[in-house]
């Protein structure tokens, strides 16, 4: 039996063969593109599961290639390129991709980025839970020791019930319904307050750490809430 299929778009062959070879160890079947244009054609006739994307390809830039996969795709899509300044991670996360990691690399970080991204999405190929209706098709959410059953808006630790805000409580659900993808400050602002704050990136900070400190979660060595400074959050998909 193959294992997920990841598109690997990347206009360096040996950065191609690299992928295809740490990945199919890693239980993945990898298809290589080169250019944006056979990303866009691979993306639409091959259904992968998760897309890895270079931004700096020949014939055009990465972000027109999220752009043109999210008209019509909810695949994951993690980008993996040389550009860390903040503002091309923020761009590239506004545009639709799930994730970031910057070059060089370690192949044990990116498969289990991967594999956050894939337990996401239950490598289904369907909706992204948090894109519209289907957030709600996902009563109860487990995420290691937390439990967070929607309908009763009750969150548990270890079966111990946590007492949350609204706002901690509207915040953790949607991390946890986008859990594995990278949300930027902007995405989360606007989905908890509302376009008016989306540049009180104060609040996310404050929120954060009450929902670290509730959840156990350790702020010197967070390993659920992720934190990507001056671009996001990251809820680990546990």
């Amino acid at each position: 039996m193959t294992g997920p299929r990841i598109l690997v778009v990347d206009d360096e062959p040996q950065i191609r063969r690299f992928l295809t070879i740490a990945l199919g160890a890693g239980g993945f079947t990898v298809i290589e593109a080169a250019t944006a244009q056979a990303a866009i054609e691979a993306a639409a006739l091959q259904s992968p599961a998760l897309v890895v994307l270079d931004l700096g390809l020949p014939d055009a830039d990465g972000l027109s290639v999220i752009t043109a996969i999210r008209d019509w795709s909810a695949v994951p899509i993690l980008v993996l390129s040389v550009r860390a300044d903040e503002a091309e991670k923020v761009a590239a996360l506004d545009r639709g991709a799930d994730d970031y990691v910057t070059k060089p690399f370690g192949i044990a970080e990116l498969t289990a980025r991967i594999r956050a991204a894939l337990r996401a999405r239950g490598q289904s190929g369907t909706q992204r839970i948090g894109d519209g209706p289907q957030a709600e098709a996902e009563p109860l959410i487990r995420i290691g020791r937390i439990t967070i059953d929607q309908p009763a808006h009750l969150v548990t630790l270890d079966g111990q019930p946590v007492k949350l805000s609204r706002r901690e409580y509207d915040l953790l659900c949607t991390l946890a319904r986008n859990r594995g993808r990278m949300m930027t400050h902007g995405q989360l602002l606007r989905a908890v307050w509302g376009p008016a704050h989306e540049a009180d990136t104060h609040y996310l900070r404050i929120y954060v750490g009450h929902l670290r400190q509730k959840l156990g979660d350790d702020p010197s060595d967070p390993r659920l809430i992720i934190n990507e400074p001056g671009v996001g959050y990251r809820l680990d998909g546990g």
